[in-house]
This record gives structure tokens, C-alpha cells and sequence, in this order.
């Protein structure tokens, strides 16, 4: 039987506060601004990207205060703790009430290697690349090993 501060859709009615104790997980995604529309983060909980306690979880999944959403987004995984379930979308400003960033430092050490490395994979669909940027992959993927120019010869065969 339901209980009478149960909504229609199963979860329960807003506290005082004007905050609910559950929220859909989809919609806690994009109310607190890691998801830029709904639509974004429902896709990434169907396709196996968003994580609850190391679980795949789906978008229409209850979420509850205290526990931890990991979120890949390539190329490191974000973690937070909730600490409000809400359903509208709130300011930037008001996010720190809305969840605490436990993601762990070696990742955004990862983000930055990314950043500094200076090889980026090419978006799909931005076209062939300029001259430019062909010699420069080139110059990237095809280094001088060992300090041989191709003009050198070396005979294998030659005895010392």
C-alpha cells in the first residue's frame, strides 16, 4: 500500500525545505549542471556511463542523499556525494549545496596529462586535415629513431 505522502509517480513528496528525499537520477543530473539538458543525461545513464555505488544505474533510477554518482566522461570519471535530491534546476552558485566533488585527485592529474601531451584525438566530422596539421601529426607519429637520418646508410652485413 502507498503511503499517503507518496506522489503518483512513487516517490516521495516534498519536504518543508522544499526538496524531496529521492529524485530521478536523470533528472538530479541535469538539475545540478553536470549535464547540460535531460535528454544528455539520460543517454549517458542508458549507455552504461553514469554509476551509483559502482552500479549502472538508469535514468529513472531513485537516487537518495549520501550516495556517490561517478559520471565518464572521457577522459576521467567524476564522482560526487549527494547532499540534496532535487528536481529543478538550480544556479551555479547553489551547486555546492547540491553535492560534494569527491572525484580523486589522480584523475584530474590524468586530465591534465591529457591537456599538456599535445596529441588530441580529431573530432569525428571536422574534415580532412590542413597541410599543416598533416605535417605536424607526421612529425608526431614518425620520429627519428636512434639518431639514424634516413640519408644514412647502414650495412648490416659489414663485420667490424
Amino acid at each position: 500500500m502507498k503511503n499517503k505522502s507518496d506522489n503518483k509517480n512513487g516517490q516521495t513528496a516534498p519536504t518543508e525545505k522544499g526538496t524531496a528525499t529521492t529524485a530521478r537520477l536523470d533528472k538530479w543530473l541535469w538539475a545540478s549542471r553536470i549535464f547540460k539538458t535531460r535528454s544528455i543525461a539520460a543517454d549517458a545513464c542508458k549507455n552504461g556511463r553514469v554509476t551509483i555505488d559502482s552500479a549502472n544505474a538508469k535514468p529513472s533510477r531513485p537516487l537518495k542523499v549520501g550516495e556517490v554518482v561517478s559520471v565518464k566522461k572521457p577522459p576521467i570519471t567524476y564522482s560526487f556525494r549527494v547532499l540534496k535530491c532535487i528536481e529543478q534546476r538550480v544556479g551555479a552558485k547553489l551547486v555546492p549545496e547540491i553535492y560534494e566533488n569527491v572525484t580523486d585527485p589522480r584523475q584530474y592529474e590524468l586530465l591534465e596529462m591529457s591537456r599538456i601531451s599535445g596529441f588530441v584525438d580529431r573530432a569525428r566530422g571536422t574534415g580532412r586535415p590542413t597541410k599543416k596539421e598533416r605535417r605536424a601529426l607526421d612529425d608526431f607519429t614518425d620520429p627519428i629513431l636512434f639518431g639514424f637520418d634516413d640519408e644514412d646508410e647502414f650495412d648490416f652485413d659489414e663485420s667490424f
